[in-house]
């Protein structure tokens, strides 16, 4: 078998015989050649990390990045436990571990070149995000700088990460890998005598978990912040592995262009940053708050491997990828060095250029250029693929007799319209296989398994892709002069044309991941202009050889970056709550990545013999993995690995109603947060109330009386589930005080109150009818925006027994003096004390199969009428 130009014959008529086909058996070859190709090319290049440095090493390598002491380090980190905002493990033990470390350089210093000043910071303030209005107390960040005794400059780089945690993890990636590489960076800094133009702070921040308190009180309070140009945030979404940058700027192109020149192991996608900044990305980072209320510019980059262990006991320092800490630590030294040289920085607002559109080509470089070069390339690759296609036509026209013009446009008009609506049957009936599979309760079957999105996603987008062009090529071969190379040379160009447009449109909306269209077809336009060049000066075009080389680096990059959605998103639909549609998603990744490189490696399967057989096959493959998805083999969760995750909640509600009467229960409160919520029903759940259990309190207290940890959790309340119980015991019971009521106008009443409780604070504020707020004394954004109640407030206490402190202030009618005028609910939330666990807390949440992970702690809410 070979791969040259299509052989031509005469029967004994004198008539064009149709062109001879490769053997049939050929085609699984091709297809097993380009798995291969993935497999032994992208697959390395994405897993692919620096051999680790030891101290050992040291001297042998001056001012480089020692992965071992970082990974020493963060054994102690992990050890430490679990990490939250306000408990001791946070703000003595951990603060402690940073200082001693902190300590250690400065002891190792060259302290002839730098001074390093050590703070540890307590802030108190509030501010509103996510729905939410924000208040903390008392919580603590250790912050560093270190500047050269020769430079008196006062424009710094900030570099911050987090060193607490989620709820019973020990956060050894998310975030303790990030802040072990912030300190060996220090301390390779601190014994160089390369210069540091730019003093760089680096900021251990205590309070990211808790809705970013603690990037909040240094922004807006610490003396260093004004002075803070250029930012790096570091943090994650997994258990470490390579650290890709997802946000940018903005409006600061030359960060990324110093990211560019000084980053070795590059990993970075404009179109990363448009879907985490659209909200595909369930979670937020310290980025938001230092570029909104400091407007600071920067670098957001997080590591995105197993993201299965985010936010779990599984979160320690044995799951973090081995290759973490030399790779990123190769990557942020050079980076944050190259930043604190940088004349920029002395004047940012002069180079607020626009955005910048990067991406990575497998990690072995990177491309960056500003959004207005991003549209002219997008223009001129469009417009030269299409003049070259034109061009293509034209040649087909002179192989096909003095008649052809007319046929060839004919034929090759109605070859596009049959791509389009292949391409169009392909996305839907990808689609529809992702809304059965959801429909019949077997989404999420590729969860631990991302291998089943081949067989359920890819196996249909290429079955759909060859079978229709198949049936087309097969009703029209006695009916065509034009040769089959050149039929299939009109599909791909067909396909082109149609990735061209949709480039032009995406450009003109202003959509900088465009892009991701124009790297296939400027490979493309490259192909068909190489066999314009041959067939004029050799007489041959090679068509198969040279569209193939073509194409093989962008094969390269749209599997690369296929093979990286699903290791950075799959894990995430786990957590993305009851109501998201995971399916879909994982889907429109699939086919936005996939009819990418389809569209130009699946019609070369119609030179084999048989092509509808062979494109068959793919369809008996996802109908093969449909049935697999139904058997053992397709359920989604596995023990510690990839487990399926709940809230649960040990509750307490009191609820003073108007008549003076108090209504109390207890139970346990379970929120599912991701879509296959029936797992448990015969089992763990079978004891739980309807789904209608909710409905009297729905009507009567805001947020249906739940004990709500967040503003997503309204969102997800129809699929949360209470069983009643015992009642839980309590450390600190809520103690609520009325310090005074006094009226201001006939019209306008002025609350303060006083309040006792845990260290986590939920508060839910509700005038009634034509009552409004007025004023109070915490972040006034939702008075000021006029937002509808009910008002959802969080406050954090960090090491303190003073009590909250708060007024507010009610418009009424003048005719209503007597009230209520408004409800006021208080969610006191303990998580971190599992000591006081009750037994049948603990019973209840072993009857939680293995393959399953509870986030849980306790709470109690009270209601009032005012």
């Amino acid at each position: 078998m070979t791969f040259s130009s299509v052989d031509i014959t005469t029967d004994q008529d004198g008539e064009k015989s149709r062109d001879k086909k490769w053997p049939w058996f050929g085609a699984p070859v091709y297809a097993a050649a380009l798995f291969a190709i993935f497999y032994v090319t992208v697959l390395p290049s994405f897993n692919s990390y620096p051999k680790m440095l030891y101290r050992s090493e040291e001297a042998l390598h001056p001012d480089e990045f020692i992965g071992e002491r970082a990974m020493t380090q963060l054994a102690e980190f992990s050890a430490i436990g679990y990490k939250l905002a306000g408990s001791i493990n946070n703000e003595v033990h951990t603060v402690n571990f940073l200082l001693r470390e902190i300590q250690k350089i400065k002891d190792e210093a060259r302290t002839d070149l730098y001074d390093i000043e050590v703070e540890k910071q307590y802030s108190s303030g509030g501010f509103f995000l996510w729905g939410m209005t924000m208040s903390y107390t008392n919580l603590s960040n250790v912050v560093v700088k270190i500047s050269q005794k020769t430079s008196n400059n006062e424009n710094y780089v900030l570099v911050n990460s987090h060193y607490d945690s989620e709820v019973e993890t020990p956060a050894a990636g998310d975030d303790g890998a990030m802040v072990v590489i912030m300190l060996e960076t220090l301390r390779v800094i601190s014994r160089s005598e390369k210069p540091l133009v730019h003093p760089v702070v680096f900021l251990f921040n205590g309070a990211e978990e808790a809705c970013m308190l603690g990037a909040h009180g240094f922004i807006t309070q610490h003396k260093w912040a004004k002075n803070c140009k250029a930012l790096v945030n570091l943090d994650s979404t997994g258990a470490g592995g390579r650290e890709v940058l997802f946000q940018t700027g903005p409006n600061h192109p030359w960060l990324a262009k110093y990211y560019q020149q000084s980053v070795p192991h590059p990993y970075a996608q404009t179109l990363a940053e448009e879907l985490f900044q659209n909200n595909f990305i369930p979670s937020d980072t310290d980025f938001r708050v230092f570029r909104d209320y400091g407007g600071v510019p920067g670098l957001d980059m997080a590591s995105v491997i197993n993201g299965y262990v985010y936010h779990t006991q599984y979160d320690n320092y044995r799951n973090v990828e081995r290759g973490t800490y030399q790779s990123t630590g190769e990557n942020v030294l050079p980076l944050v060095w190259t930043l604190a040289n940088a004349p920029e920085l002395d004047n940012p607002e002069a180079h607020a250029e626009g955005h910048m559109v990067y991406f990575d080509f497998l990690g072995w470089f990177m491309l960056t250029y500003t959004t207005s070069v991003s549209v002219a390339i997008n223009i001129v690759v469009s417009v030269a693929a299409l003049l070259c296609i034109g061009s293509s036509l034209y040649m087909m026209t002179l192989d096909n007799g003095a008649d052809a013009p007319k046929a060839v446009i004919k034929r090759f008009g109605v070859i596009f319209l049959v791509q389009t609506g292949t391409a169009l049957v392909s996305c839907g009936l990808t689609l529809l296989v992702a809304v059965f599979m959801q429909g019949v309760g077997l989404a999420e079957s590729w969860y631990y398994g991302k291998w089943m999105t081949f067989g359920l996603y890819f196996c249909t987008l290429y079955f759909a892709m060859g079978l229709l062009p198949a049936f087309y090529i097969q009703w029209t071969k006695r009916k065509t002069h034009m040769k089959l190379d050149q039929t299939i040379a009109c599909f791909m160009h067909a396909h082109c044309i149609l990735l061209a447009l949709l480039c032009i449109i995406m450009t003109s909306m202003g959509i900088r991941s465009s892009y991701f269209f124009m790297i296939g077809i400027f490979f493309y336009a490259i192909s068909v202009l190489v066999q314009i060049t041959l067939k004029l000066t050799v007489k041959k075009s090679y068509f198969v050889t040279v569209h193939l080389l073509c194409q093989f680096l962008p094969f390269l990059f749209y599997t690369y970056i296929a093979y990286a959605s699903l290791v950075t998103f799959v894990p995430m639909q786990g957590r993305d709550g009851p109501d998201s549609s995971p399916e879909l998603l994982v889907c429109l990744f699939v086919i936005i990545t996939g009819i990418q490189y389809a569209g130009f490696t699946v019609p070369i399967m119609h030179k084999f013999r048989k092509p509808k057989i062979v494109f068959s096959t793919f369809g008996v493959i996802t109908i093969i993995f449909i049935i697999l998805a139904a058997t053992p083999a397709g359920f989604p969760f596995v023990k510690e690995v990839a487990p399926q995750r709940y809230y649960v909640l040990h509750t307490q509600r009191i609820f003073h109603n108007l008549d003076g009467s108090t209504l109390q229960d207890s139970g346990f409160y379970i929120q599912p947060v991701e879509t296959r919520t029936h797992e448990l029903d015969d089992t763990t759940l079978k004891n739980a109330e309807p789904t209608s259990w909710t409905d009297a309190t729905c009507a009567a207290e805001p947020y249906c009386g739940l004990p709500i940890y967040s503003g997503r959790w309204n969102d997800w309340k129809d699929s949360a589930r209470w069983i009643y119980s015992t009642a839980p015991e309590f450390p600190i019971a809520i103690d609520l005080t009325l310090v005074s009521k006094e009226a201001q106008t006939p019209n306008k009443l002025k609350y303060d109150f006083s309040l006792k409780a845990s260290d986590r604070i939920m508060m839910y504020i509700e005038p009634y009818d034509h009552v409004r707020v007025a004023n109070w004394s915490m972040d006034q954004t939702p008075l000021i925006e006029e937002h509808l109640p009910p008002f959802l407030i969080y406050h954090v206490y960090s090491q303190t027994e003073d009590p909250f402190d708060f007024w507010m202030e009610f418009e009424h009618d003048e005719s209503n003096t007597e009230g209520p005028f408004f409800k006021l609910v208080v969610v006191e939330h303990f998580l971190y004390h599992q000591e006081y666990y009750t037994d049948d807390y603990k019973e209840f949440l072993a009857t939680f199969p293995d393959w399953t992970y509870t986030t849980d702690w306790f709470s109690a809410l009270e209601s009032w009428n005012f």
